[in-house]
């Protein structure tokens, strides 16, 4: 174990902060939580629900992730046998190594690849699995649903863009909807295979819902992992004694230092919540109808909560403290992410065997971005380079 004393005081680890700093916001009338106590509290009763755009259908065919309350915990239920430890080691760890072989052949044969190309063909190839959009071309389905999410854009668009923007996005999901999402359930239709198709079309769920929930897991499995797999990337690519211990380490102490790292550069920045009733905690006390905005950077380097030096990368932070290492980084409570261990999992497997690649080094860094979509990090254009084949 690491002494936390090793790290000075002003040690700072994090690549995406100045970013964040600069360009995220919150909405004058909501209230910032900021401490990682007081948000788990909260997040883990029952005093908030979630806020933001109403979802407009029929509450039956509702997406999990935008309801609340029994409903909410009705469908979570059903939908973790897609998640659990034992599913994702005997039936998505061999998906992901399949995919991560093919993935550093090719780079091994041209020598030289991007990663965050790399992080999302791996990504799609996971989530479509689990998903079941398995019956088209996954390079071409990546492309689709790519542009099908120009759609999120649209409204901050300039004012002579946006009848364009909203004509290719709904072209976009049309294309996605037919030669995607369409031929899967058909399939499906047929005969029922073990992913989430198959279950909401045992739930009666029609083709458009069954679409919504494919574009909504798309981007909670697909986008948000690419980044993170680049992220992750870029500090082990970067740090050689980081690097080495992650190569030494055992599969569970090689997820705390993922866990460690997406502490200090988490992908989603903040969580929109509203009071339901006033409510009284240990660490303090909401207003019913009040508006929360979880600020997941700060609470994942409150010092209260995480020990000294919070801005430093400290792989045995989660030991030494007692807690979970992904801290708010993937939510908590009910609503907390249900694919948490599959990110974790397939990029654990990827950066495992890309940092065995003779001579694997990291060209050119990443291109930092920010995106209102995520209110979070684009990381773009790194590239790696390994010894000829």
């Amino acid at each position: 174990m690491v002494d936390s004393s090793q790290f000075e005081a002003t040690r700072d680890d994090r690549k995406s902060a100045a970013l964040a700093a600069e360009r995220l916001t919150v909405a004058p009338e909501a209230r910032v939580v900021g401490s990682l106590a007081f948000a788990r509290e909260l997040l883990r009763g029952n005093a908030t629900k979630q806020a933001g755009e109403e979802f407009r259908g029929d509450p039956e065919f509702t997406s999990v992730f935008f309801l609340d309350g029994e409903p909410h915990k009705r469908k979570r239920q059903a939908l973790s046998q897609f998640f659990t430890p034992k599913v994702i080691s005997t039936r998505y760890r061999a998906v992901m190594e399949e995919a991560v072989d093919t993935l550093l052949a090719r780079l091994r044969a041209r020598g030289e690849a991007r990663l965050d190309k790399m992080s999302f063909e791996l990504a799609v190839t996971v989530a479509a699995t689990i998903v079941g959009l398995t019956e088209s071309d996954e390079a071409a389905m990546a492309k689709r649903i790519g542009a099908t999410l120009i759609a999120m854009r649209v409204p901050r668009m300039s004012r002579w863009r946006r009848p364009f923007g909203h004509l290719q996005a709904t072209l976009s999901g049309l294309r996605f909807m037919m030669l995607d999402v369409q031929p899967a359930i058909k399939v499906r239709r047929a005969q029922r295979r073990e992913d989430v198709i198959s279950h909401l079309i045992d739930e009666g769920y029609p083709d458009r819902a069954i679409f919504v929930e494919c574009i909504t897991y798309a981007i909670a499995g697909m986008i948000t992992t690419r980044e993170f797999v680049v992220m992750a990337a870029w500090h082990l690519l970067g740090n050689d004694a980081l690097r080495e211990r992650f190569l030494a380490s055992a599969e569970a102490d090689q997820i705390m230092i993922l866990e460690e790292i997406m502490r200090l550069d988490p992908v989603v920045n903040l969580l929109n919540r509203q009071v339901t009733a006033d409510t009284l905690t240990s660490c303090g006390s909401v207003t019913g109808g009040e508006k929360l905005v979880f600020d997941i950077r700060a609470a994942n380097v409150d010092e209260a909560s995480v020990g000294a030096c919070p801005y430093a990368l400290d792989p045995d932070r989660a030991e030494r403290v007692k807690t979970t290492g992904s801290y708010l980084s993937f939510g908590d409570g009910s609503h907390r992410c249900p694919g948490a261990q599959v990110a974790l999992n397939e990029t654990r497997v990827f950066l495992d065997r890309l940092l065995r690649v003779p001579g694997i080094r990291l060209q050119r860094e990443p291109d930092l971005r920010w995106t209102d979509v995520l209110m979070g990090y684009e990381l773009r254009d790194a590239i790696v380079t390994c010894d000829p084949a």
